[in-house]
């Protein structure tokens, strides 16, 4: 498997391929499994390529400690504990198999962001396709080693990242086993600005460590997905929600599916877009040539007569000589009659 495609779930992902849309469940099944198998099956009817959930419990995550450092401040969660808000968002370990097999019934994809190693155990017992790695856990050196070590093809999200500390998370990866792996830029806030997307970097990314690369967006809508295909992305993560007005952690920037149905219609038509550089006439232009100006001649002539600028004249349609001949052609004489109305052509010209 080369660089420039990776394969999950016998889905090729390259840039080659269609985009590869995965729905990022996250925390908005609010606590109910029931919303949360609903929300498999309505990614799939979509079109999603795939659905991801997270993996972690809040003891995973962090400790139950009532210190300032546990304590958010600001944004979108200000006022929460670290613990309570993992608490309430995370996606109980016994759901796994379930949520797994649903998926597997429906025919889309489905795997984890693992936060420990623990995770990974579990969703090795469940023989996930993939990993997900998300940006807080980037610098989780020991955790991105064991998921290499799967030999699973690894997607690793850059928000908040230098480039030193993704090219490092590259290496360890590659090191320890990963030989499939796409690294999607990202901008960790929530919502993210769409004037701060940088989607330029989704190039730079793929050519200073010769990986594929996507998109994980955070922000508002579908816009910034649809024009990073055009900038070279070859996968969108979009979280996801069946309805807002659910609330929830992620709701406020997560879309619903309508919009879900329109980024991977969209995305699919950009990729068509985008084509090969060409220059050779297409198919829909084919009729349209006639339109162009060609010589014609606009009086009548006897033959052996000279051509002056009075018997001919550049206009459509383009049945007749291209329009750079019309010098050459005054001081000609025409081989034979013709009359107004009738295109140019050489043979119709005394060359001698």
């Amino acid at each position: 498997m080369t660089n420039s495609t990776i394969e999950i779930d016998g889905k090729k992902i390259g840039i080659d391929y269609e985009p590869y849309i995965i729905a990022e469940l996250s925390a908005n099944h609010n606590g109910d499994i029931n919303k949360a198998l609903s929300a498999i099956e309505v990614a799939a009817q979509c079109g999603a390529d795939a659905i991801k959930i997270q993996s972690y419990t809040p003891d995973t995550m962090t400790i139950d400690c009532d210190h300032s450092d546990f304590q958010i401040k600001g944004g979108l969660w200000d006022g929460c504990s670290l613990y309570d808000l993992y608490k309430s968002a995370h996606t109980p370990f016994e759901w796994h198999e379930q949520l797994f097999n649903k998926a597997k019934e429906l025919n889309i994809t489905l795997f984890s962001t693992p936060f420990d190693e623990s995770a990974v155990e579990l969703l090795e017992s469940l023989n996930a396709p993939a990993y997900k790695i998300a940006s807080f856990e980037l610098t989780d050196l020991p955790l991105i080693k064991r998921v290499a070590q799967t030999g699973k093809p690894m997607i690793i999200s850059t928000g908040m990242a230098t480039f030193d500390e993704i090219e490092e998370a590259v290496n360890t990866a590659k090191e320890h086993g990963c030989n499939q792996l796409v690294i999607l830029h990202c901008i960790s806030a929530y919502p993210a600005s769409i004037n701060q997307a940088n989607l330029a970097t989704i190039a730079d990314l793929s050519n200073k460590l010769n990986v594929i690369t996507g998109l994980s967006d955070h922000s508002l809508g579908t816009l910034v997905s649809v024009t990073a295909i055009a900038m070279g992305a070859c996968m969108i993560e979009k979280h996801f929600i069946i309805d807002r007005n659910d609330g929830g952690p992620d709701s406020s920037f997560s879309i619903e599916p309508d919009e879900l149905r329109q980024l991977v219609n969209e995305t699919k038509l950009v990729k068509q877009a985008i084509g090969n550089a060409g220059y050779e006439l297409k198919a829909d232009e084919q009729q349209n040539i006639q339109f162009r100006r060609s010589i014609y001649f606009v009086k009548d002539l006897q033959k052996g007569e000279v051509i002056s600028k009075q018997h001919i004249k550049r206009i459509r349609p383009g049945h007749g000589l291209a329009p750079k001949y019309f010098e050459q052609l005054l001081g000609k004489r025409v081989g034979e009659n013709v009359n107004r109305g009738t295109a140019v052509r050489w043979e119709l010209i005394d060359e001698k």
